[in-house]
């Protein structure tokens, strides 16, 4: 079997879209924080990280198939960003559910030390008075439902795409 240069191959099409589909959740996320000024909370965080590990992952899938090396390993890298979106829809239904307080959430709720402030005069203020946000609490609901509610639909949504690329690639 030779390798060949293809783009119309299914693992490529369906790797690229998962690439784009997930940089436009976790870019979504991101332009929250820094554009509109919501800081995320631990969980907010934790939840990004199927994406950023996705993402990657997918991207090989889809070099992998335009190279033309065998289909089975563009297959597997986008069954691996499917399970990441899987994985990050468990971590959205927990967040979801510590907000809605059917559970508890992590004692450590807090966000990062980069919405601190730069100036050393005013850290001591700052170390003070800012407080990370709580996972409890949603910060923004869009027709009923939090940021975290939304991720668990993205991502339930990325991993049936890529469970069907795979299926569609064999």
């Amino acid at each position: 079997m030779t390798a060949s240069f293809s783009l119309r191959r299914p693992a490529f099409l369906y790797s690229i879209l998962m690439a784009v589909g997930m940089a436009a959740v976790v870019g979504s996320a991101l332009g929250f924080q820094y554009i509109g000024g919501y800081i995320p909370c631990e969980l907010c965080l934790m939840q990004r990280q199927p994406y950023y590990y996705g993402i990657p992952l997918v991207i090989i899938g889809a070099i992998t198939s335009a190279l033309g090396l065998p289909n089975w390993i563009a297959r597997t890298f986008l069954l691996a960003g499917g399970l990441l979106m899987v994985v990050g829809a468990g971590i959205g239904v927990y967040h979801a559910g510590v907000e809605w307080h059917f559970w508890a959430g992590p004692t450590a709720c807090s966000t990062s030390a980069g919405s601190m402030t730069q100036d050393a005069g005013n850290l001591l203020t700052e170390l003070n008075t800012i407080k990370g946000p709580s996972c409890t609490e949603a910060a923004l609901r869009v027709l009923g439902l939090s940021m975290a509610g939304w991720n668990v639909i993205a991502s339930i949504i990325l991993a049936a795409f890529a469970f069907i690329g795979v299926r569609k690639s064999s």
